[in-house]
């Protein structure tokens, strides 16, 4: 689960980058329709983001997860309990 959590966490950086490097970007003169086209894609553009962020939180909380249901080592330290004198 832990391997999961890692490629879902680069997966979605990854996105992140992309989506960084293709971000609508405006220009002087421009027509009302695009205008709102422009709009429409920079939303577009931030929900996608919103989405790979997301991604990237459930894979941090699968590897979080993961190294929290480990198990004990068998051949680990031992706990020694002192018996209460009487």
């Amino acid at each position: 689960m832990i391997i999961v959590g890692i490629v879902m966490i680069i997966v979605g950086i990854v996105i992140l980058l992309y989506l960084t490097e293709i971000t609508p970007i405006g220009k002087a003169g421009m027509t009302d329709d695009e205008k709102i086209n422009l709009l429409l894609a920079e939303r577009e553009n931030s929900d996608y983001r919103t989405l790979s962020g997301i991604l990237i939180g459930f894979g941090f909380l699968l590897v979080l997860v993961s190294f929290g249901a480990r198990q004990k080592r068998k051949g680990g330290a031992k706990k020694i309990e002192k018996k209460p004198s009487q």
